[in-house]
């Protein structure tokens, strides 16, 4: 009886953090990064010297690593 109640408890608190975890997941941009008005970033990718930002409003942004000037933008067709 005991053994299921502790297996129980392991249980709920597992799920528990993994709610926590992933609820309010907003992407942290690099300081030097900025987006253009109005778009929100959903995924960040960070390579050798450049950082990719997919936004809100379909586009892929790509940045300079050292400057954070941005090097190109890609539209996602719907």
């Amino acid at each position: 009886m005991l053994l299921t109640a502790v297996m129980i408890g392991g249980v709920l608190v597992t799920f528990a953090l993994i709610v926590i975890r992933l609820t309010d997941r907003t992407p942290t941009l690099p300081d030097q990064i900025e987006l253009p008005d109005g778009a929100k970033a959903q995924a960040v990718t960070i390579g050798s010297n450049w950082y990719a930002v997919v936004t809100d409003d379909n586009r892929i942004l790509i940045f300079d690593k050292t400057t954070g000037r941005q090097r190109q933008e890609i539209t996602i067709e719907r």
